[in-house]
């Protein structure tokens, strides 16, 4: 198989063809909705230890082992449209990216090598506008959870509500404030991804490369996102701290006076918090994140 033929099959997504762009879209969607709610529904107890973890009030003091499920109505609401909005974007910019490879600096034949780089650089930016698109759910999503999680309200719609109650300094107070971390939250999106997708999209075509197949199975695609996941959650763990300290505080806080104020007071320690239960939630996840999306659409294109 020559590197070209390689190189285009691993970009667009690989799976066989469908009736059109329009229901390609639509399977994406839906899978990426059923992925994303398979994943946060049956972790969100690690989740929830690894907020109160990363917490500036401490494990005890944010419920500790204690009502592991609070928060959890907020992440049934945003969990579907947050990754059906990711995989969307993810697919189209990376088919569109294939199409227009001379966009990557590919021009001609190309070698091995530079296809294999090319392909990478693919699956990063198509992966970073996807998650940039998904934070448009995902940060509220995230702040209403998380503030319910370290007991700062009884419930995700207590939260909510004590949220909406700033419509007395106007809608923008409102918008602010559940977009609190959004820039946070971005940059540690952003790294993970891409790290996570190029890793696992690599193993994949490795497996398919190596068994002739168009595709890989959900088991495959499950196991492969469990080994990108864990080495993306391991770098980026100090940007998460960042993140949820930031959307945990009582007074809005900018990133680099809480970094410096962090670093001056316990040093480097507190950015590695709660490392252990994120790398086993996010390894955890990726896999059956990255197997139920790839079972589902599978399963919505009619492949056995």
């Amino acid at each position: 198989m020559s590197d070209q033929t390689s190189y285009t099959r691993a970009l667009i997504v690989s799976y066989p063809s469908i009736p059109n762009a329009q229901q390609q879209r639509t399977n994406q969607a839906k899978a990426g909705g059923i992925a994303g709610t398979a994943v946060d529904l049956s972790l969100y107890p690690i989740d929830t230890i690894k907020t109160r973890l990363q917490s500036s009030a401490g494990f005890a003091r944010s419920g500790g082992f204690h009502g592991i499920y609070r928060g959890v109505g907020s992440a049934l609401v945003g969990s579907a449209p947050g990754a059906a909005l990711f995989f969307v974007t993810y697919e189209r910019c990376k088919a569109l990216l294939s199409q227009n490879s001379s966009l990557l600096g590919g021009h001609g034949t190309r070698s091995s090598s530079s296809s294999s780089s090319n392909e990478a650089i693919t699956h990063m930016i198509a992966a970073s506008l996807g998650e940039v698109a998904a934070c448009v759910v995902r940060v509220p999503t995230e702040v209403v959870k998380q503030r319910a999680q370290a007991s700062q309200h009884p419930s995700s719609w207590a939260t909510l509500q004590a949220i909406l109650r700033r419509r007395e300094v106007g809608l923008s107070g409102v918008r602010r404030e559940l977009y609190r971390g959004w820039s946070i939250t971005v940059m540690r999106e952003v790294p993970f991804t891409m790290v996570q997708f190029p890793l696992w999209e690599g193993m994949k075509r490795w497996r398919m490369d190596g068994t002739g197949r168009d595709t890989v199975s959900g088991l495959e695609s499950g196991v492969f996102g469990s080994v990108a996941g864990a080495v993306a959650a391991g770098i980026t763990t100090p940007l998460d701290v960042l993140k949820t300290r930031m959307m945990l505080a009582t007074e809005r806080e900018r990133m680099m006076p809480l970094l410096r104020s962090i670093l001056t007071e316990a040093g480097p320690a507190p950015l590695f918090a709660g490392i252990g239960p994120r790398i086993l939630w996010i390894s955890a996840g990726g896999a059956i994140f990255l197997g139920s999306y790839q079972w589902a659409y599978n399963a919505l294109s009619g492949v056995t």
